[in-house]
């Protein structure tokens, strides 16, 4: 058996279970969903005032960005072990957070530039 064999043998031994990978990204996806589901709501209470194109951005922008996080997340530790995989996806759970903090300081703080 060649070194390059024992190597491939070795890696395929540690890799990390499908449920484990799922059971992580699941779990601390559900708090992705939420900030993406509190934008959503916070769209829904202010369109009816009559948002403008920057309003719009604001919060179409506050939806998709823990998406996108999530989804870079995802891909950056996935094939990593599981420990590394839980903190590149709390990393981008706390990259969401400070984005929702600025989004929602933004908008309670210049809300009439928001508006139509």
């Amino acid at each position: 058996m060649s070194q390059t064999d024992a190597r491939a043998a070795a890696s395929a031994r540690r890799t990390t279970p499908t449920w484990l990978i799922a059971t992580i990204a699941g779990a601390l996806g559900l708090f992705y969903a939420y900030a993406a589901w509190n934008a959503l709501g916070n769209l829904l209470q202010a369109a009816p005032l009559g948002l403008n194109a920057l309003g719009w951005f604001v919060w179409i922008f506050a939806i998709v960005f823990p998406l996108l996080v999530w989804a870079g997340a995802f891909a950056l530790g996935y094939k990593r072990p599981p420990h590394h995989l839980l903190l590149v996806m709390l990393t981008g759970l706390a990259l969401v957070a400070v984005f929702w903090l600025n989004v929602v300081a933004y908008t309670t703080l210049n809300t009439a530039s928001l508006l139509a």
